[in-house]
């Protein structure tokens, strides 16, 4: 089976040869995955180089002329080190474009620190307006990436991973689907730690939402699981920094006594490199060690 990032080079590859308004910005990364694409569109395939400041800059332009411009590295580089970029350039213009990541939080640990990104979406949550979807499957990142674009002209980040689960579910952006029913509390897993969330609450009373798009954040779906709990307790589960959506769930539960627990990648800096399976591991993002911390909060 090919990856996220493999899906996302082949379906964009499709898309530029069906629409002629979509155009792709590069910062030397996965250059070498559009090299067809690039003799076919050379006006519609652009590679600045290592520049990513200059990724969104033009990103930002080509939305400004018309255009639905996607732009692709790995997170770091994309949302991290041209955050003022995407803050002015695109969000400050009100126009639209498409992110689409590369590397999560820790895909590329032994790059480094500045490889690895588990902040973006928490740094996206500072601005306004855009939709974050976190695929769990290639499938669901091409079905996805295939609404971002179609999107008409929003602001969309499609945050793909290394990482993701055996089996796709059927795409429902901006919408939290129902994969277990319980009364002893609600897990909401996001993207590919679907599947350590649900060996990790195997044999628990436990009700299980699971999203990939994580903004806008679903609310609806989130108090109709804890209206059919016997608590208000809530646990998120998110392959980003832990607690980026618990203002977001304490806002959704506002009307009534509620407990949250947010789970992720910690603030701590693993200074060991190893690889993307050593950092879940490390961040207690694996079965046991959400296991371990989802039984002691709900007590079960």
């Amino acid at each position: 089976m090919d990856t996220m990032r493999e899906r996302f080079a082949t379906v964009t590859t499709e898309l530029l040869d069906e629409d002629p308004r979509l155009a792709l910005v590069l910062a030397a990364i996965s250059a070498d995955r559009f090299q067809d694409a690039a003799r076919a569109h050379p006006d519609r395939v652009i590679d600045v180089g290592i520049r990513e400041q200059l990724l969104v800059g033009v990103t930002g332009g080509l939305a400004l002329t018309g255009m639905r411009p996607l732009a692709h590295t790995f997170a770091s580089f994309l949302v991290e080190r041209p955050f003022e970029q995407v803050k002015l350039d695109i969000d400050h213009q009100g126009v639209g474009a498409v992110l689409v990541s590369a590397a999560a939080s820790y895909d590329a640990a032994a790059g480094g620190r500045t490889h690895q990104a588990p902040g973006d979406v928490a740094l996206l949550d500072t601005l306004d307006g855009w939709t974050v979807h976190v695929p769990g499957h290639p499938d669901e990142a091409e079905a996805l990436l295939r609404h971002a674009v179609a999107d008409g002209d929003n602001r969309v980040y499609v945050r793909l991973s290394a990482q993701e689960n055996r089996t796709a579910l059927p795409a429902s952006p901006g919408r939290f689907q129902v994969v277990r029913e319980g009364r002893a509390g609600v897990v909401v897993a996001v993207g590919p730690l679907l599947d350590a969330t649900l060996e990790a609450t195997g044999g628990r009373d436990v009700t299980v939402l699971y999203a990939s798009t994580v903004r806008p954040f679903d609310a609806a779906a989130v108090r109709r699981a804890v209206a059919g709990a016997d608590a208000a307790d809530l646990v998120l589960v998110e392959p980003y920094l832990a607690g980026t959506s618990v203002p977001f769930a304490s806002q959704a539960l506002a009307h009534l006594p509620h407990r949250v627990l947010g789970l992720g990648t910690g603030r701590e800096e693993m200074r060991r490199y190893g690889t993307w399976q050593d950092h879940v591991a490390g961040h207690g993002l694996d079965a046991p060690g959400l296991r371990a911390r989802i039984d002691a909060f709900l007590a079960v």
